[in-house]
């Protein structure tokens, strides 16, 4: 009897320790069984526009076991156009197998007539399997239609033959689609006309919808043109848009200084310590008058140069002017040639410079004096060397 007693109290105190941890065993709820099939897509709410054809691409993926998937959708909206398509045609199923993920699109035609809103509907995947399903929402709103738009704030620039002309200009996207565009000019033959985004050469560009982008057009002259006004149009097409833009690159002339003499030589003479006349030749071979002409030199230490006139008012395109440079070298100067810079410098403009070599000669009455001393000296050498000889 008393074994019968500790026996059933062993049961008992076991039953005790042991009726929590299957309480607590069958309270925790089963862990979520793996899903058969999964139907996805990357973008399931869109906005398009209205009457537009949209692609959706779906993708199938199989847990376990492989299978055929059948191909519905649920609730579509009415007078839509709603097909499965894959390798090029319709399809109503897709096979899926393990590991292996399926595509299949979802072409999605919308009415003509369809009224701007939000229109929701369900694709079903559905095997012997499993099932999946994928809301699927489209809102339709009124498109901008396609236009490029191109402007600038100076069409017009002005410079001279070798002035790089360039243009800052904008161009926008005006539609909801995204375009790509390309860029033309027309302009005379003596213009190199190139296209600038961000400092880099570009002959086309992408446009996102209402985007709009900076570009630099130059203009380049290829060589010394003649002054005028230079038109040249710019035209931007992508798709069935286009647009174009109207610059004019105004050329203006220059002058272009020569010196010279009026028989061609860069050189001349002078006595050192006398004033010496030069004729030189201003000419002006540019296309543009050369006006308030300055006249400067570069000279040795202690010569002094002088210009009649020192200023010229102006000389005009393929005219000439002469000028009269008074030379005088320093009196110490010695017998040599000596470099003389002559400078012309316009109002506008580049200016020029030319370099006369000077021969300076020394006076001959110098030379008189210099053998009288001599002869002087030899003749009171002389009366001495006699004189004090006979003592």
């Amino acid at each position: 009897m008393r074994r019968i007693l500790i026996l059933a109290l062993c049961v008992l105190m076991v039953s005790a320790f042991a009726f929590p941890f299957a309480v607590k065993a069958q309270s925790e709820p089963p862990a979520n069984p793996t899903p058969g099939l999964s139907l996805f897509t990357t973008y399931p709410s869109q906005m398009i526009g209205i009457g537009e054809t949209v692609t959706l691409s779906l993708k199938l993926r199989a847990a376990s076991a492989p299978q055929v998937v059948r191909l519905e959708v649920q609730n579509p909206p009415q007078g839509w156009t709603l097909t499965f398509r894959g390798g090029g045609r319709v399809v109503k199923s897709v096979y899926v197998e393990p590991g292996n993920e399926a595509s299949v699109d979802l072409r999605i035609e919308s009415p003509a007539t369809v009224e701007a809103g939000t229109y929701r509907f369900t694709v079903i995947a559905q095997s012997d399997q499993a099932k999946a399903q994928l809301p699927i929402e489209l809102t339709i709103q009124e498109k901008s239609p396609p236009r490029l738009s191109f402007d600038t704030d100076l069409p017009t620039l002005r410079g001279t033959p070798s002035t790089t002309f360039r243009f800052n200009t904008t161009l926008k996207n005006e539609g909801d689609d995204e375009l790509n565009v390309n860029l033309t000019a027309e302009a005379s033959s003596d213009f190199l006309v190139k296209f600038k985004l961000s400092g880099q050469e570009v002959t086309s560009i992408p446009l996102g919808a209402k985007e709009s982008k900076s570009l630099s057009i130059e203009a380049q002259p290829l060589s010394e043109i003649p002054a005028g006004s230079y038109p040249i149009t710019i035209r931007a097409e992508g798709g069935d848009v286009s647009a174009s833009l109207e610059l004019v690159a105004e050329v203006t002339g220059q002058p272009d200084l020569s010196i010279t003499t009026p028989d061609g030589r860069l050189s001349g003479q002078a006595n050192a310590g006398r004033e010496s006349p030069i004729k030189l030749v201003i000419r002006n071979n540019g296309s543009a008058p050369a006006r308030g002409v300055h006249l400067s030199s570069s000279e040795p230490s202690g010569w002094t140069v002088e210009f009649d006139p020192k200023e010229v008012p102006a000389i005009a395109a393929g005219e000439q002017v002469e000028v009269t440079v008074k030379v005088r070298p320093s009196e110490k100067a010695v017998a040599g040639d000596y470099m003389l810079t002559i400078n012309a410098r316009p109002a506008e403009g580049a200016s020029e410079s030319a370099d006369f070599r000077i021969t300076v000669t020394t006076s001959t009455l110098w030379g008189v004096v210099g053998v009288g001393l001599i002869a002087v000296a030899v003749g009171v050498v002389a009366m001495a060397v006699m004189r004090f000889g006979r003592r």
